[in-house]
């Protein structure tokens, strides 16, 4: 048996670099954010060496055409030739010292900071590097190509402590050079940052990120600052606020404000909201920092106890992420309660915009829905409603389980002035049935289509006598639809019919409907669901005796005239209940119609012909 051989990979850096430049980051205008971001870093280690060290970062402009040149310099940490060596010369160097390099004399410079620089070779094909360790030893130069190479030297001057970063743009890059858009892409990634980031260019020096407000470290005093915030929110966020929530968590590691949205939006939209790691934009359409239920605001989120992915535009899905969400929608939560104690106008107009998130949360926390339940709207008989309305009346709340199902007892509940609350939309069937357990002296009661026949008034033994032949015909006409035929009396008297159907004969329905679109063999396995149903799947068509056709069609049998009028009475029923029609219940539809132009095209000839 032969001895393998053994090979090592090869790596092409330049590959490499081309595939983690064009893919690993979203736009290549990042190359500022890593460079501030690497400032910051610097700063913050120079801080933790000289505690109240005050940091900044100057980024300089030069040149026109191909010669257009950025310099970013901070005045943080610095490296030493070691430093350069350790964090700009090995792929998957460890930050800890001492470790064991695992390519020792590789001469790439992605590591663990230079990785961030890769996505300055979308903007330029050369990194410059000055740097000077705030620990002492000489000045350094550190130059970067694409191809994976780079070159050291000590220089002749000695700079202060701190690092500058040269690039050339390359000429589809010219764009991200300009100093309007380098101006606007420093505050939108570095609007939060503690220390002055100063742009420079033709001369004028601006400083682009103002002085940090005091809420941004104690969000608790943001209510105090008002105007400032709502401004601050509108120009990082792009829309005009009104409303906003402070956001904290038990360690203070991470913060926040929740602007409420100025307009209602779909439960299904995107929730995106800017978060800033280190006071340094992370993601601007971070989607799973808030719970689901919180997509009635924007917020802003700084953290410094999250993990961001290799991008640093998102951050793991792990506990610590799940434990920051959790605490972010609790203060999100208790900044609702307090609302609802001490300001319930402000909360009423948050609820009438955004009645779909507070349901949400309601459905989720029982204590919630009994502080903030009298103002949730809800679609009833009586008009559009809010709950503490329709609780102070005194009535039972019935309520549908479906649209569907409210639409067909709409009208004749509506007639018999009962109460009923339309709960198919989502969340309110689950709200109207927790109810009473949040509230112990109210009652709910789930409503079904067929049981809207309990306040119908019966016909007299003797009137229902009168019918019997017209009755007979009727039920005969609607034998093939599995549908009988009853008098009643009900409002209103311009409603001739009503349809209703058990929860069998709407299963029956649903399986039909379902067989009749379906190929061959599933339409057997449906056919074989309903046969077992067939027997209890019976309709009821209720005529109104208090109508004048349904009075006609009773004191007037035909033989040929009323199973047709009654089948039209069923499909115009079917119509007005919202219920999908078979292919033979459409049949009767088309058939009669042209049979009532026909009798009544050649009753206006016979008349004529009278004459």
């Amino acid at each position: 048996m032969s001895t393998p051989n053994e090979y090592r990979f090869q790596v092409n850096l330049s590959g490499m670099i081309q595939i983690l430049s064009n893919h690993l980051y979203s736009s290549p205008k990042v190359f500022l954010r890593e460079l501030m971001q690497n400032a910051t870093d610097a700063i913050t280690a120079r801080k933790e060496l000289e505690p109240g060290y005050q940091g900044e970062a100057r980024i300089e402009l030069t040149g026109t055409g191909d010669q257009l040149t950025m310099m970013v310099e901070d005045n943080g940490v610095g490296l030493t030739e070691a430093d350069i060596h350790e964090f700009l010369a090995m792929i998957g160097q460890s930050s800890k010292r001492g470790q064991q390099a695992l390519l020792d004399g590789e001469t790439s410079f992605i590591g663990r900071f230079g990785i961030g620089l890769l996505s300055c070779f979308m903007v330029s094909h050369e990194i410059v590097m000055l740097t000077q360790s705030v620990k002492g030893g000489p000045s350094m130069e550190w130059r970067g190509k694409p191809d994976g190479t780079y070159t050291i030297r000590q220089l002749d001057t000695q700079l202060s402590p701190g690092t500058r970063v040269y690039l050339r743009c390359t000429p589809e890059a010219a764009h991200y050079f300009e100093a309007e858009y380098v101006k606007e892409a420093l505050f939108y990634y570095g609007a939060l940052l503690p220390y002055p980031v100063t742009l420079i260019h033709d001369g004028v020096q601006s400083v682009v990120n103002n002085d940090s407000p005091i809420w941004l470290t104690r969000p608790e005093l943001a209510r105090s600052c008002r105007a400032e915030v709502l401004s601050f929110g509108e120009r990082l966020l792009g829309e005009k606020f009104q409303d906003f929530i402070p956001l904290t968590t038990a360690s203070g590691r991470t913060g926040g404000i929740a602007y409420v949205l100025p307009h209602a939006v779909n439960l299904n939209a995107k929730r995106s909201h800017r978060v800033y790691l280190k006071r340094m934009l992370i993601s601007e359409k971070a989607e799973n920092i808030l719970p689901d239920w919180a997509f009635f605001v924007k917020c802003l989120i700084w953290t410094d106890e999250l993990q961001p992915t290799a991008s640093r535009e998102h951050f793991y899905e792990n506990e610590k992420l799940e434990e920051v969400r959790s605490e972010l929608g609790d203060a999100l939560r208790m900044g609702l309660a307090e609302m609802a104690e001490q300001q319930t106008e402000r909360l009423q107009k948050l609820i009438r915009l955004h009645a779909l998130s507070m349901k949400a949360l309601a459905v989720q926390d029982q204590e919630f829905y009994a502080m903030i339940h009298r103002w949730l709207p809800f679609e009833t008989t009586r008009g559009h409603r809010e709950l503490g309305e329709l609780i102070d009346e005194g009535e039972t709340l019935y309520y549908t389980g479906s649209i569907d199902e409210y639409r067909q007892i709409h009208h004749v509940a509506s007639a018999q002035s009962m109460l009923v609350v339309n709960a198919g939309y989502i969340y309110d069937k689950e709200l109207m049935a927790t109810l009473p357990v949040v509230l112990h002296n109210v009652q709910t009661e789930r409503l079904q289509p067929d049981e809207v026949s309990m306040t119908f008034t019966d016909v007299a033994p003797a009137e229902r006598n009168r019918y019997y032949d017209a009755l007979r015909l009727a039920d005969s006409a609607l034998q093939r639809f599995r549908c009988r035929a009853e008098v009643k009396g009900f409002k209103p008297a311009d409603l001739p019919v009503l349809f209703t159907l058990s929860q069998e004969s709407s299963t029956l329905r649903a399986l039909e409907k379902a067989g009749e679109e379906s190929t061959d063999l599933f339409s057997s396995v449906l056919g074989s669901l309903s046969a077992g149903i067939h027997s209890a799947g019976y309709s009821t068509l209720y005529l109104n005796v208090n109508n004048p056709i349904i009075k006609r069609v009773l004191n007037t049998p035909d033989n040929q005239m009323t199973p047709i009028a009654i089948e039209m009475l069923y499909v115009n029923a079917l119509m007005m209940g919202h219920y999908a029609m078979n292919k033979q219940e459409l049949e009767v539809l088309n058939q009669g119609i042209v049979r009532f132009i026909d009798w009544g095209l050649r009753a206006n000839t016979n008349h004529e012909g009278d004459a």
